[in-house]
């Protein structure tokens, strides 16, 4: 998801230099606080009730390079576990999901958060992650988007991947907003919209999907073929599409259609006044999950982490930092998101087992259309 914006996206890069600074601090201060007071680093786990202590260890946790948390929630985190934690992100989704498959045999980390239902039945199949069933609150949220068949991965968030549009463009051009998935091929809006590539981008994997839902499996390639004699861009990832390329005032590009998310419009209202909307019908449903990799060095920790996100803390800070819907029903969104940022009445969706069975060929076939 993905899923964050200027401020969001360089939180992690912050977030793992200020553990880098602080861990060998912290390490001997933990040590002298575990000796005089074994209890300060350990804590009862409210999820399952077991004690949970894990001072002088350190679990890596692998994301996208979107995610994000606040300082002083990781911090609350590490002091009631005892743990150390370290982020590693190797790219976008499809690239994160890529590099678990690729490094399976030697796992990047403990467990990962960010591989999305677009990807997830690939990374299930592959063998990457091993079965963990949260006993955390919020768990029973998650179980609604859990992966028939599988317990590997646990849902932690979602949100509407969408095209979005730059208000004031459209005003000042006296040009009409589309309002379909299908009116992005009228000449009127060429050379106007920037995606990303299904094949390394899963926002660009959730748009192909919302035209394999709206046209079907042998209608769809129409659409696309009309789409790049339109002009549409591609970039490689969700960030070059939404930083780079998008022409709200904020970034300053040269594209007034991207493809980002429903809830990225709260992040570009300016003293009050929305720049930006996203088109609800070009939406399709993306849910992020989290799973504890298997083979990791230090698994129980990994299960920790799970029940971190499923946290109330934890889930209270994804509307702010990763600019996605919590899964957990007892915390509330930003009221703003109620005006800024709806989520599709009528998503498209698609089954994780079809598109298990046809993303690559799908993925192959659109870089014939769009791209060779």
């Amino acid at each position: 998801m993905r899923i964050a914006h200027a401020t969001t996206f360089g939180a992690i890069a912050l977030t793992t230099l200020t553990l880098a600074a602080c861990s060998a601090g912290d390490a001997d201060a933990e040590a002298s606080a575990s000796a005089a007071a074994p209890s300060a680093s350990a804590s009862t786990d409210a999820t399952s009730g077991a004690t949970t202590d894990f001072t002088g260890q350190t679990v890596t946790v692998v994301t996208h390079d979107s995610f994000a948390v606040p300082d002083d929630v990781l911090a609350a985190f590490e002091e009631s576990t005892g743990l150390t934690v370290e982020f590693t992100a190797p790219g976008d989704a499809g690239a994160l999901v890529n590099q678990l498959i690729l490094t399976k045999d030697a796992p990047l980390g403990d467990v990962v958060f960010g591989v999305d239902n677009t990807f997830a039945s690939r990374a299930i199949d592959e063998g990457v992650f091993a079965d963990y069933e949260s006993a955390a609150p919020a768990a029973g949220d998650a179980a609604q988007y859990a992966i028939d068949g599988s317990a590997a991965l646990t849902a932690i968030d979602y949100s509407d991947v969408c095209l979005n549009y730059d208000i004031a463009y459209f005003e000042d051009n006296g040009l009409e907003v589309p309002q379909e998935i299908g009116d992005l091929t009228d000449p009127q809006y060429k050379g106007l919209l920037s995606i990303t590539n299904p094949a390394t981008s899963s926002p660009g994997l959730a748009f192909l999907l919302a035209t394999v839902d709206e046209w079907g499996a042998d209608g769809w390639q129409d659409y696309w073929t009309a789409l790049r004699e339109n002009d549409v861009r591609v970039t490689a990832s969700w960030s070059d599409t939404y930083f780079t390329d998008f022409s709200v005032p904020n970034y300053g590009g040269d594209y007034p259609l991207v493809l980002s998310y429903a809830s990225s419009p709260p992040s570009e209202v300016i003293d009050g006044e929305p720049t930006s909307a996203a088109l609800l019908d070009t939406c399709f449903r993306q849910v992020e999950y989290a799973g504890v990799l298997e083979g990791a060095a230090n698994p129980a920790a990994g299960q920790a982490v799970i029940d971190w996100l499923l946290s109330d803390e934890f889930q209270a800070s994804v509307p702010d930092n990763m600019y996605v819907y919590p899964v957990s029903t007892s915390v509330e969104v930003p009221e703003a998101w109620a005006e800024y940022a709806p989520l599709s009445d009528a998503p498209h969706t698609l089954d994780p087992s079809e598109i298990s069975a046809n993303r690559d060929a799908w993925i192959d076939e659109w870089t014939s259309v769009v791209i060779d």
